[in-house]
């Protein structure tokens, strides 16, 4: 390349440069438009931990489960299952109990008062019918008193006092 032809480049790159400069550059008629405000963070409420491990039965909603309390049951523990398949339970949410509960009696009312509301939008969405029945997973006081406060609320199906199995998910 020639210093002619090098010369002619360097001037068009200039003159390309004032162009777009000119282009833009703000109008001082008009401010530039104002950053959106900052995005207000939610006030942090209390919710399980997922990453946490836990000695006793806890599961994230919409866990289907067979159960150890049901007559002839297969597991003497709770066993996640597919929903599609035969189960005893399904969680519906999780909570976090109160500080100050003494007793496995008060932490039982404490779970199921937590877990009405979720258990109540359930039995809306079934047409308010069924034998649908408040069952929230409980740890006992002595993992209350060791620090634990997550619950699993969960719903069951009963037939006068026979479970019944439910065999599709709860949640849409």
């Amino acid at each position: 390349m020639s210093g002619r032809q090098k010369a002619f480049l360097a001037g068009l790159v200039a003159a390309v440069l004032v162009v777009a400069a000119v282009l833009l550059w703000p109008d001082p008629k008009q401010p530039a438009a104002a950053p959106p405000p900052p995005t207000p963070s939610p006030t942090p409420t209390p919710s399980p931990s997922p990453s946490k491990t836990y000695p006793y039965a806890f599961f994230a909603p919409g866990t289907c489960l067979l159960a150890p309390w049901v007559r002839d049951s297969p597991v003497d523990t709770y066993t996640p299952v597919p929903c599609e398949q035969p189960h005893d339970s399904e969680t519906i949410g999780n909570a976090v109990l109160p500080e100050g509960l003494t007793d496995d009696h008060s932490i039982i009312q404490a779970t199921l008062e937590l877990c009405k509301a979720e258990f109540t939008t359930v039995k809306q969405r079934q047409d308010g019918g069924g034998p649908y029945v408040n069952s929230p997973l409980v740890p006992l006081s002595a993992f209350y008193r060791q620090g634990y406060r997550d619950v699993s609320c969960a719903v069951t199906v009963r037939v006068g006092q026979e479970p019944k199995k439910m065999t599709g998910p709860l949640h849409p």
